[in-house]
């Protein structure tokens, strides 16, 4: 059976329909048995451009092969550049932007993202946590969302206990991850091998790992490869990138893969590695560890780099003309059909995705953001503090401006500071929303693609567990300040101005969620808030009268909550206040005014639009959260 030559669209639609998986069984049909993975000439391009700006494509991987079988671990070893980590995301389906050609099999069926997702788990080399789960905690939470229904919950206990006793992660059960900065938690080793628990308590029977040692001490890295040894002494297969690995974790590996400029240098046993080594007039001396021989044997190293590409250039060479022939027709063997004579165990992959419920993953996701909330003291302080300490401050500034009577310059004072409430309610609430929400993005898209939890889950239950903060901390402002400033008495008044101030906080919050979602990552995001929101804020009727934007920009006002809010907080204000004798400013005459009908002539507002600017604020709310969820949703696809 011959595949696609392109990983794709196309490619789904030749496993669209398989619902299962044919693993040869060693003893009879074994739902433990691990699976052949084989991939063949996989040819991987970056960059490319654009229409505008046309770049050269960067060829990463360069007619790759290998294969490896269950009851294996394959070692994916080579100097920087090589293109290892590369490899392991093109062979869990983890890259963007990239374009892949070549053939990937899993047990002679082609595969696709769906299928390898069903069968493994991947660690990767950064650790991303909840920095407040403990150790335990961020355990049991993989537990409940990556094991499947039919395991009881006293298995899915006992898993974690066993899998925290052989990675050593017993005395720091407790402990909680941590945040740099503001939460001390766990230490860099602990979080490794915290990674790779993680994924080893799903009992995958695929599993990739990408760099599993590094910034382990020897001993932790025994511990985590021998971790990794045992599943092979179950069945399973394991596949691993290796950076410098000592001798004692080097004699673990089954095979080995050697990785130079992106092609294959050498496939096979250890002990054929040494052959192949030695055939090339490169042996290992002795007592010299194999795993640094042979990538400084690989490396382009620095004043030598001619020299060291023609040397790499032969070995891959050799190796592709000799043993790699053979490896070759073992590829080619595995990636044929299996017949229907063998013994065959079959797997049957979920047709979601996802392992838990919709339910359970809500009922996880909304206890963890809740937890976020309440154990990151720091940031919960800062928030309820900021929000009092602002409102204290402009409660002084502008304290009891209705005494003296009314006046121009009263008049102007509570529209300065009518404004001055929306602008601080929107740039308090949205710039940490920006802050937070996109540095949280690489681990929602790392657990979402895990399958931990849908994009819907997520963005609803933080949405919810939030929503009491942006109530009770804009309510909160409104109570100090406006009977500071000597605003109207009635309760009526002050409660429509509660609403309107609480609508202003948690629209601008839905503008933060939708910067956060459209922006590449969090720099890009905090660059954009600015620009994005200037406009807004100069339409908001402060600055510049309505009707007199001109008509090319005016379409950008009614996306405005400024100007609704600073509408309709206005016309609380001033509606039916009657006439008033004022003292004008500086020739000392009286005149005898309809404040009301005179401070919306000015500001050219609208007393019929109260209500008309609070739906359009409830609507703005709703929109730009519905946009920031579809704009999340595209992050999602690969």
């Amino acid at each position: 059976m011959k595949s696609h030559d392109v990983l794709g669209v196309s490619y789904k639609r030749r496993t669209k329909t398989m619902e299962t998986i044919d693993l040869k069984a060693r003893d009879g049909p074994d739902p433990t048995a691990g699976v052949t993975y084989a991939w063949r000439d996989l040819n991987v391009y970056a960059g490319g451009g654009n229409f505008i700006k046309k770049k050269p494509k960067v060829h990463i991987l360069k007619d790759v092969s290998g294969v490896c079988e269950g009851g294996q671990m394959l070692a994916i070893m080579g100097a920087s550049g090589a293109g290892k980590t590369t490899l392991l995301n093109v062979l869990t389906y983890r890259t963007r932007k990239l374009e892949i050609k070549g053939d990937i099999y899993i047990n002679g069926r082609p595969v696709d993202m769906r299928t390898v997702a069903g069968v493994s788990s991947y660690v990767q080399q950064e650790d991303l946590f909840t920095g407040v789960f403990t150790v335990e905690e961020q355990l049991h939470f993989n537990a409940q969302l990556r094991i499947g229904k039919e395991v009881s919950q006293s298995e899915r206990k006992r898993r974690v206990a066993q899998v925290m006793t052989e990675l050593g992660l017993n005395k720091c059960a407790d402990t909680r991850i941590g945040i740099p900065g503001r939460i001390k938690g766990i230490s860099g080793g602990e979080k490794k091998r915290l990674a790779f628990a993680c994924e080893m308590i799903t009992n995958p029977l695929l599993l990739l790992c990408d760099e599993p040692t590094s910034g382990l001490d020897s001993f932790m890295a025994q511990s985590v490869v021998r971790a990794m040894k045992r599943l092979t002494g179950l069945g399973k297969t394991v596949i691993a990138t290796i950076h410098q690995p000592s001798s004692e974790v080097f004699a673990m590996f089954d095979r080995l893969l050697l990785l130079a400029e992106g092609r294959v240098a050498f496939l096979g046993t250890v002990q054929e590695a040494h052959v192949f080594f030695t055939r090339l007039e490169r042996p290992c001396p002795s007592n010299y560890n194999p795993g640094d021989h042979f990538i400084y044997s690989l490396a382009i190293r620095g004043g030598m780099e001619e020299e060291c590409r023609q040397f790499v250039s032969h070995v891959c060479d050799s190796f592709r003309d000799g043993e790699g022939v053979e490896v070759r027709e073992h590829i080619d063997q595995a990636m044929e059909p299996p017949e229907h004579g063998d013994a065959l165990a079959t797997v049957r992959l979920p047709k979601s995705p996802y392992r838990a419920s919709w339910l359970n993953q809500f009922s996880a996701m909304f206890r963890r953001a809740f937890l976020e909330t309440i154990r990151d003291t720091l940031l919960l302080i800062v928030k309820l503090s900021q929000s009092l300490f602002f409102a204290v401050i402009i409660g002084l500034i502008y304290l009891d401006l209705d005494q003296g009577g009314i006046s121009q310059r009263m008049v102007a004072n509570i529209s300065g500071v009518l404004f001055v409430f929306v602008t601080n309610m929107s740039f308090a609430n949205m710039f940490p929303v920006v802050t937070t929400f996109s540095a949280e993005m690489p681990l929602f898209l790392r657990e979402h693609w895990n399958g931990l939890y849908r994009t819907d889950v997520y963005f609803l239950t933080r949405n919810l567990v939030e929503l009491p903060l942006y109530i009770i901390s804009p309510f909160g402002f409104v109570c100090i300040t406006y009977y500071m400033i000597g605003l109207r008495p009635e309760p009526e008044h002050f409660f429509l101005t509660s609403l309107i101030i609480i609508l202003v906080a948690n629209t601008a919050v839905s503008y933060g969620y939708m910067i956060s979602c459209i922006a590449k990552n969090y720099q890009t995001a905090l660059v954009l808030s600015t620009p994005l929101t200037f406009p807004l804020l100069l339409f908001g009727g402060f600055y510049m009268k309505p009707g007199t934007i001109p008509p090319y920009l005016d379409w950008l006002s009614y996306l405005s909550w400024f100007k609704y809010s600073f509408e309709a907080l206005t016309i609380n204000q001033w509606i039916d206040w009657g006439n008033e004798t004022i003292f004008v400013y500086p020739n000392g005459t009286t005149l005898e005014v309809d404040i009301g009908h005179a401070v919306m002539e000015k500001l050219g507002f609208d007393v019929s639009n109260l209500w008309v600017d609070v739906g359009a604020m409830f609507a703005l709310l709703v929109g730009y959260r519905i946009v920031a969820f579809l704009f999340l949703l595209t992050k999602t696809f690969r």
